[in-house]
């Protein structure tokens, strides 16, 4: 089993820290979480499954591929991921080369969690139509796809449309990993359809098992990697039964208030043999 730290869930102020632990003490990967703006009108903001807003305007938000940069000179091992990166809220061009940027200056750590993201109001305040988000993103990942691999590409879609150009840096993984989150069934088509894996929201054993038995119907046996947040552990008995599920990295939180992170991670890595 794989183990990443979600950085997102600690105060910014820590994320430099734990992430330099995180690498120094094994940890697979570290994960940043990203919206591009937040509206001070909350109407629109209403988590789902919920009757509040899931978001603060006042929130400090960052650039997610921008601050892996700069962790990845501070780090040597630990992989670069996002969970999730609103990718149909730019132009494909934009966020290919962010990532293909991180996975250069990283040397092949970089891993981009996708999603298509649920708050209305950031869609509207950039002038991107919402109810389309999902067949823009399937499409950006497609561009994306043959931007890091073709010498050249010229492309007309429903979205994007442009003449032939050249990408170039191409990242330095042959196939840089793409994670689609979401848990609707349009998430789940794109994961098997057009992903290297499926991020999950936060799951127990017991309510994971839905999706990934959809997911599973979806896929047939090709190679897959599936990441499931999971913060609340019984133990290092527990991971053989997610591995049974096929889940191959946890993203865990050993931790409840973001100063004692550090030690968290340590307790957490001598704990599970990380």
């Amino acid at each position: 089993m794989r183990f990443g730290v979600p950085l997102g869930l600690l105060h910014p102020d820590a994320w430099k820290d734990v992430a330099v632990a995180a690498d120094e003490l094994g940890f697979e990967s570290v994960w940043l979480p990203e919206h591009l703006v937040f509206t001070t009108d909350l109407s629109l903001a209403v988590y789902p499954g919920t009757d509040k807003p899931g978001i603060s305007p006042g929130t400090p938000l960052f650039d997610a591929p921008a601050y892996l940069c700069w962790l990845a000179g501070l780090t040597s091992r630990v992989r670069l991921g996002t969970a999730v990166h609103l990718y149909a809220l730019r132009h494909p061009f934009v966020s290919a080369r962010a990532f293909a940027t991180l996975d250069r200056v990283s040397g092949g750590r970089a891993i981009c969690g996708v999603g298509a993201g649920w708050y209305e109001g950031e869609w509207r305040a950039t002038g991107v139509d919402f109810a389309t988000r999902g067949a823009r993103l399937d499409e950006a990942i497609e561009v994306t796809r043959r931007l890091w691999s073709e010498p050249v590409v010229a492309h007309s879609g429903r979205f994007y449309a442009f003449p032939e150009v050249a990408f170039e840096p191409k990242p330095v993984q042959d196939r840089l990993p793409i994670l689609a989150g979401g848990e609707s069934g349009a998430a789940l088509r794109r994961a098997a359809r057009l992903c290297d894996g499926w991020i999950s929201m936060p799951h127990s054993l017991g309510t994971v098992r839905p999706q990934l038995d959809r997911l599973s119907a979806l896929l047939g046996d090709r190679p897959f990697s599936v990441t499931v947040h999971a913060y609340e552990l019984t133990g290092p008995a527990e991971i053989p039964e997610w591995e049974k599920l096929g889940v191959d990295r946890m993203i865990v939180r050993p931790w409840r208030r973001s100063r004692d992170a550090v030690a968290a991670l340590a307790a957490f890595a001598a704990d599970y043999g990380v």
